[in-house]
């Protein structure tokens, strides 16, 4: 007969560890309280009879509840107090040696389970090590503590994933669709200081990559933001601009006509549109958040989201400097140009950039050739959203276009 251990492998049956156990059990009460040796081996040979009818092979828990039945049935409940006790405590101590054997291989960096979950966390950074060991401990009270016993079990036996078990405990939230809209326009707060409403595109653009450094600190997997809610800052900064270079010709004598101040202006609104975009890449490529990873960020470039016409030719501006500099990609250490992992880009296909001729058809055209060559961005059909994402009251046609979640 054959009995099954905890970590599955199958051994021969041996009653001689029944009866040791409930030996060990019968010294912890007083002398007139215990079995006699006559009745450890028949509670024995009848758990022992239980299981070679049980008409599969047993597992040890099955094996240790028939010990205790055993034991109540003869009226030895001291003694199956004693034993119940022993089992849970050996039990906390696996489950405790676990999860520091897993730990220790944290910091030692061979854990091959944990290296290959996330390919944006690099193990050997002290941050991510932290994170790490918190996400252990997080995993184990979850299995012990948290989750039923039938939803642990069939995660143990591949029948469903139980994802992010090593934040569960926390309580956090995932995914999230960031208002920068109300942040830039109304301001916010980060680490208890007030950022006001931004002057610039270019400080609107490094107040975004602010936000999303702190949002990816407070909660686990991506998050998204709209190119749309950076658009308005576009005209502060060129009517900022536009003051400047009137200020300059005053200051030399200088009087241009109109069509050169727009010329200067453009030029240099331009300058600064490249400077917010890279700003973003850059940022979120390199920001590490607090548990040691670059931001998972989705980018959305949704032209109709536009309240006006100045903005939507703004925002046509942003989208244009994002595919170029996504086109050309990043340097790695060695100097050769690479594609980042994020910012994940999302470009919606419009009535007004989806046919030859559109006035915005030279953006989908750029995206496309970025896609050949980076896999991104992605496509969303507006026509499609408007059909199928309905919200209450909403009829087929005018439903609601927004960003997908990002990745985690």
């Amino acid at each position: 007969m054959k009995i099954i251990k905890r970590n599955g492998s199958e051994v021969t049956f041996d009653v001689a560890k029944i009866e040791n156990a409930i030996r060990a059990a019968n010294l912890e009460v007083p002398q007139e309280q215990r079995l006699t040796e006559r009745e450890i081996r028949f509670a024995s040979l009848n758990v022992t009879d239980e299981c070679m009818e049980a008409g599969h092979t047993v597992t040890v828990e099955e094996v240790q509840d028939l010990v205790e039945d055993q034991l109540m049935a003869l009226d030895h409940f001291e003694v199956a107090r004693k034993y119940i006790i022993y089992r849970y405590v050996q039990n906390q101590k696996r489950q405790k040696n676990t999860t520091d054997d897993k730990i220790l291989s944290l910091i030692e960096c061979n854990n091959e389970e944990v290296k290959q979950e996330n390919s944006n966390k690099n193990p050997t950074v002290v941050s991510v090590q932290r994170d790490y060991m918190a996400g252990e401990v997080s995993r184990d009270l979850t299995a012990r503590a948290l989750l039923p016993a039938d939803v642990v079990e069939a995660h143990k036996e591949g029948i469903i994933h139980f994802h992010d078990a090593d934040y569960f405990a926390q309580h956090m939230h995932n995914c999230d669709l960031v208002n920068l809209d109300d942040m830039l326009q109304n301001g916010t707060v980060i680490s208890g200081t007030l950022i006001e409403r931004p002057h610039s595109f270019s400080t609107a653009c490094n107040i975004a990559t602010q936000i999303i450094a702190q949002v990816a600190s407070c909660q686990y997997g991506g998050q998204s933001i709209s190119l749309t809610h950076l658009a308005p800052f576009v005209d502060v900064s060129r009517k900022k601009i536009r003051r400047q270079v009137n200020a300059e010709m005053q200051t030399i004598g200088y009087e241009p006509t109109a069509a050169q101040v727009d010329e200067i202006v453009e030029k240099r609104l331009h300058e600064e549109v490249a400077r917010g975009v890279q700003t973003i890449q850059y940022q979120v490529v390199t920001l590490m958040t607090t548990n040691g990873q670059a931001p998972f960020i989705t980018v959305f470039m949704y032209l109709n989201e536009a309240r006006s016409p100045q903005e939507k030719h703004d925002l046509a501006l942003i989208i244009e400097e994002m595919l170029k500099q996504r086109y050309q990609g990043v340097k790695n250490e060695a100097g050769v140009w690479i594609t980042p992992a994020f910012p994940k880009l999302i470009y919606v296909l419009e009535e007004d950039n989806i046919h030859e001729g559109d006035p915005y058809f030279y953006l989908t055209k750029l995206a496309a050739k970025c896609t050949a060559k980076r896999m991104v961005p992605d496509y969303i059909s507006e026509k499609k959203m408007r059909e199928y994402k309905l919200s209450k009251g909403e009829t087929e046609g005018n439903g609601d276009v927004y960003t997908c979640a990002a990745p985690s």
